[in-house]
């Protein structure tokens, strides 16, 4: 998220701000994207399908990608584990094609863990991350590109961004048939925005909101203290109505968004867990902290296992 400048604060305040505009404004910053997905078709006696058949095949059909990875994507690990991500299309109820990953980390994990990437940041770039993260907290990931990152179609807006979730909800349930009490609902910044309006609207496993904010206008003016009907991402509007379990974690010296917008969505949040209050860390360092992972580890092994006990 980036801050505002005099000029556009004074825009803000002159036009009726629209929520497509503050949410352009905050958030979406897509990168060049670091990888690409090409179809391999698969040459059967009548020659395989269409490359075209597979691109518009949806989220049910089967269809074989390639991973292609640039130089930008830095992955940090071998062939064999770049064996393990499978990628593909699928379509949004918006019409944009959504690139989805998944990385079967543990081969018979309890729980797939549903992944809303931070800003900035695409599948290529966090493809390392994932298979580090999954392998240590005993988890599969399964995550997707906003429409307007990689080489997901369309823009990044935030009406997308709750239909790129949705997409992505459908596929990893269709497509893998891993059922929503085996799903892990996680979200890093702006990646709360979709976590948080798909948990609200069904049940899953768990919850974890990395670095979460509560809404746009209170992101660039702090001192805002309700929810206009202009606001974009009104985390705090539908916190309320998550049912699962959800951790949250927040670095206490976060200079983009404010520790107290954790903490206002912990005491939001009825269903919440014992938080992770990172003393010291700020947006993006989080993950460098031990207490990062046993957090995790402790919530995924010992907590979400007793409740289902």
């Amino acid at each position: 998220m980036n801050g505002l400048s005099v000029s556009e604060l004074c825009c803000l305040f002159c036009c009726p701000p629209c929520p497509s505009r503050i949410a352009a404004k905050l958030a979406f910053l897509p990168p060049e994207s670091t990888y690409t997905i090409v179809p391999e078709l698969d040459p059967g006696p009548g020659g395989g399908g269409s490359a075209a058949a597979i691109l518009h095949g949806g989220a049910g059909a089967p269809g074989h990608w390639k991973l292609h990875l640039t130089d930008r994507a830095d992955f940090q690990y071998t062939q064999r584990e770049l064996d393990t991500m499978e990628v593909f299309l699928t379509k949004s109820n918006r019409g944009n094609r959504i690139s989805c990953m998944y990385v079967r980390c543990v081969p018979g994990a309890r729980f797939t863990v549903l992944f809303s990437h931070g800003n900035a940041v695409d599948l290529g770039q966090m493809s390392s991350f994932y298979i580090g993260l999954g392998t240590r907290i005993n988890c599969n990931i399964f995550s997707y590109d906003y429409s307007g990152y990689g080489v997901s179609t369309g823009k990044p807006t935030e009406k997308n961004l709750y239909a790129d979730i949705d997409a992505a909800w459908q596929a990893l349930r269709t497509r893998y048939g891993i059922s929503p009490e085996n799903i892990i609902l996680y979200g890093q910044s702006i990646g709360t925005v979709p976590t948080v309006d798909l948990a609200s609207r069904y049940e899953c496993a768990a919850v974890v909101l990395h670095s979460p904010l509560t809404s746009g206008m209170r992101v660039a003016f702090p001192d805002t203290k309700k929810t206009y009907c202009f606001d974009a991402f009104p985390n705090i509007e539908k916190v309320a109505k998550i049912t699962s379990p959800v951790l949250i974690i927040h670095g206490t010296e976060d200079e983009v968004i404010d520790f107290s917008h954790g903490l206002a969505l912990y005491e939001r949040c009825p269903k919440a867990v014992e938080p992770l209050w990172v003393e010291g860390a700020g947006h993006n360092d989080i993950e460098l902290y031990s207490q990062y992972l046993e957090r995790l580890r402790r919530f995924i092994s010992q907590e979400l296992t007793s409740q289902r006990n």
